[in-house]
């Protein structure tokens, strides 16, 4: 009778068993890991379009300040070509508590998007415009050195508009500033 040649635990490969086993963890893992990958591809593209939306929305608002007049209150609709796409805008225009002020709200949504009218906006973007707006500050840029330098001011308020202060009033020699 012949011995076996080997006696004792077995010391070889893995069985079949065990082979599909790790198969079907490292396939489920992959899986996961090319679902997490199509998600954030999906979310890369959407915020692309919701930034180019909201430019969109930013270029409305800019155009109806630089008009000649304010824009009517009420709502308007329009299309605009902007980064290659077709944008819809809404914009819903309303007076102000502040006489001379409006306040205008700018959906945007890509042209295509069969939302309806109140739903599928990517981006709302709220501006005023009017002649109610005070006036500069005074502070001046240096262009090109990356600060401001604010024009001197006078406790008494001269200078704060960006005008230049008041003079000092001068003291002849010899006089007193008490007499």
């Amino acid at each position: 009778m012949k011995r076996p040649l080997h006696v004792g635990p077995r010391t070889g490969g893995f069985t079949l068993i065990e082979v599909l086993v790790a198969l079907a963890i490292v396939g489920i893992g992959m899986a996961a890991v090319l679902s997490a990958l199509s998600s954030s591809g999906s979310t890369i593209l959407y915020l692309h379009d919701k930034t180019l939306a909201e430019w969109v929305a930013l270029n409305h608002i800019a155009e109806q300040r630089l008009q000649q007049q304010l824009p009517q209150t009420g709502k308007t609709d329009g299309d605009v070509d902007f980064a290659g796409q077709k944008w819809h805008w809404h914009q819903d225009t309303v007076a102000t508590a502040v006489k001379g002020m409006i306040r205008m709200d700018v959906m945007v949504r890509p042209a295509d998007s069969k939302a309806g009218a109140d739903r599928g906006w990517y981006v709302t973007v709220s501006g005023i415009a009017g002649d109610a707006v005070s006036p500069a500050r005074g502070d001046q840029p240096l262009w090109g050195s990356g600060s401001m330098v604010p024009i001197p001011t006078q406790p008494n308020g001269g200078g704060s508009l960006g005008m230049p202060p008041p003079p000092t009033p001068t003291i002849p020699p010899g006089t007193s500033p008490q007499q």
